[in-house]
């Protein structure tokens, strides 16, 4: 019997596995870390060899974990941190450099060239983007431009470019498929928004030869099946891609238009699903794909901060505040207001509405009370604060006010933090039972392929919800705090 779902959930620091049935219950979830590195400040990297056994690894003690006969798969789901490139030799399938993350600030000066030439009209024009470090166009020129020897065999496509759905499709079918779906395409900066085709005039732009780059296929369907994987069968179909926030929304059960969701992940990120309206921001906000399923696309406006949970991380590895991410709530919670003290979490630059990749981390207001205690609270603030940013920016490009906002990834689970952001938004937060939407997305996208679910209405209706947090806080204080936070955002 082919009753369950295997999702994999690439992301920035760690890979998870879930294993889902056919009532959308998580029979099992299993999380492993994989190293960081950072060879020169504003460069991060990873390892893709070491991202790859990482998600075998994960595979195998998932189903181990979960007690299941993995014949009872009937379909791999598949999402990933987005913007990530990675370059490999098509024959070997061994990287010719290391994985250049969506963090990864190196090619701010590319950026600032080619601004510099006026084409970033034409480029936010043709992706619904910004032109940042951010996206994977500057990532590959990069690599083509620094690794010797390869641009010839890029031409020929003997070298090829995937972002981490591509690399993991193409290693779980033994190479059989080089393929990425539209959500992930259209985080390139070389994908036509409108007509969802590599388009030949951002491909010149950048410098990329088409031949390099994967097949755009839809969000559900089947791409290839397993062949060769320790602790899988041969034969399972890789039937679901798409990049972590759409995703999450697409597992939050945003189907309709209007609809929003904010993860809290690594960094942090709003999306807002416009339908089959393809809205252009004036406010820093990026148009993206959210997804597509058979003939029927649809658009998101997103907002991106690109640290949050990463600064709890900080906390933890850099200063050794908190020995464990979780102890940060009753730390901040041991304090009634962060003392006057501000955090940036502008350690990479700051992203959406502000798109400053100069800007860096900072904490202002510190005093000779200034505690442990105070840092910790400041922190959760600024992650919240990054989401008042962005939303401001995307209700005034669609001239309406939001009032329900659903809420996802580790950090939501943090009630101090969710209830602060509450106050600040002015809104309702929503937090589902399940937190893995992420991952509960890839695997409603693959279900819906192989057809162990049959319309996106079966999986509404399983969508539940664990608590609301409603704002308190009263509409002076709220001013207070935005003033304070503007003011420290301009020095950062």
């Amino acid at each position: 019997m082919k009753d369950l779902i295997l999702a994999i959930d690439q992301g920035t620091t760690g890979t998870t596995v879930l294993i889902i049935d056919k009532e959308m219950n998580i029979l099992e979830k299993v999380n492993n870390e994989f190293p960081q590195h950072y060879p020169e400040p504003g460069w991060v990297e990873h390892n893709p060899e070491e991202i790859w056994a990482c998600t075998q690894k994960t595979i195998e003690e998932a189903i181990r974990a979960a007690e299941i006969d993995p014949d009872r798969i009937a379909g791999i789901g598949i999402t990933n941190q987005r913007e990530t490139t990675i370059l490999w030799d098509r024959k070997t399938g061994q990287s010719i450099y290391n994985a250049i993350v969506w963090q990864d600030r190196r090619t701010a000066p590319l950026c600032d060239k080619l601004k510099k030439k006026g084409l970033e009209k034409i480029i936010r024009k043709k992706t619904g983007l910004v032109l940042d470090p951010y996206f994977s166009a500057t990532k590959i020129a990069w690599i083509l431009e620094n690794v010797p020897d390869i641009r010839e065999k890029a031409a020929r496509g003997d070298i090829v470019f995937g972002t981490i759905d591509t690399y993991l499709t193409w290693k779980l079918t033994n190479g059989a498929a080089h393929v990425t779906d539209v959500s992930n395409a259209s985080r390139t900066l070389l994908m036509n928004i409108q007509n969802l085709k590599w388009d030949p005039e951002l491909l010149k732009i950048f410098k990329v030869p088409v031949q390099m780059l994967p097949e755009i296929k839809s969000s559900s369907e089947v791409y290839g099946t397993t062949s060769e994987i320790d602790g899988l069968p041969d034969g399972i179909p890789v039937a679901g891609i798409a990049g972590d926030q759409q995703a999450a929304l697409f597992g939050q059960a945003c189907f309709n238009a209007g609809e929003a969701k904010c993860t809290y992940g690594t960094g942090s990120f709003l999306l807002m699903n416009t339908g089959s309206q393809l809205v252009s921001s004036k406010s820093g906000m990026l148009t993206t794909v959210a997804w597509k399923i058979g003939n029927k696309v649809s658009y998101a406006l997103e907002g991106s901060a690109f640290i949050a949970g990463a600064s709890v991380q900080w906390l933890r590895d850099g200063l050794k505040m908190i020995q464990k991410s979780s102890e940060i709530e009753a730390l901040a919670y041991s304090v009634p207001d962060s003392g006057g003290v501000i955090f940036v979490p502008g350690f990479v630059g700051l992203g959406a509405p502000h798109w400053r990749p100069e800007a860096r981390g900072m904490i202002s207001g510190l005093s000779r009370g200034t505690t442990l205690a105070h840092i910790a609270r400041a922190c959760l603030e600024g992650i919240a604060f990054l989401q008042y940013d962005i939303l401001q920016a995307m209700q005034k490009d669609l001239g309406k006010k939001l009032k329900i906002l659903k809420v996802d990834g580790g950090a939501s689970v943090n009630n101090l933090l969710m209830q602060f952001q509450s106050d600040i938004l002015g809104v309702d937060l929503v937090r589902p039972q399940a937190v893995e939407t992420t991952g509960l997305g890839a695997a409603f996208l693959a279900g819906l392929a192989v057809g162990l679910w049959k319309d996106q209405k079966e999986i509404a209706d399983h969508w539940k919800e664990d608590k609301t947090f409603t704002p308190q806080m009263n509409k002076k204080e709220v001013a207070l705090h935005l003033k304070h936070w503007a003011d420290a955002v301009k020095k950062a």
